[in-house]
């Protein structure tokens, strides 16, 4: 029994994967060659190719910049108090209605910058917050 059960594990974990795992790596290797990502340790080849999944919330409102408002403005000191009473899913969720990802890339939220622009409508409370996730403005009205 004991022999049938490793095989079959061999079987089910190595041999069964074995080709389509052949297939992505030939493809991994043709668009990034092992002589550019052996540099790197296994965590920060996680981190570039996935990005960043901890953030400093606080470091992203010291980045962000402003469009047509200030920073001490009535609706951007209101819009930083409720972001930083969110739970962190909602505000990764934030992430993705801004840049349509939850994560940052590799350099992190120290080069991770964003607008927040006041959309200047006649009547800004008939027009809800939307956002440009190509260019990462977050068009907020007053």
């Amino acid at each position: 029994r004991k022999e049938y059960v490793d095989l079959y594990v061999n079987y089910k974990f190595n041999k069964s994967v074995q080709k389509p795992f052949e297939d992505f790596m030939q493809g991994f290797l043709r668009g990034c060659p092992a002589r550019n990502w052996k540099m790197f340790f296994p965590e920060e080849l996680q981190v570039l190719l996935q990005g960043h999944t901890t953030f400093d919330w606080h470091l992203l409102e010291k980045n962000v910049m402003y469009r047509q408002y200030k920073k001490l403005d009535q609706t951007i000191r209101n819009f930083w108090t409720v972001f930083h009473k969110l739970p962190e899913e909602k505000k990764k969720m934030f992430l993705v209605f801004l840049s349509g990802s939850d994560r940052i890339t590799g350099y992190g939220l120290e080069c991770f910058r964003f607008w927040i622009q006041d959309p200047q409508v006649e009547n800004p409370d008939e027009l809800s917050p939307y956002a440009s996730t190509c260019y990462l403005i977050l068009f907020l009205p007053r």
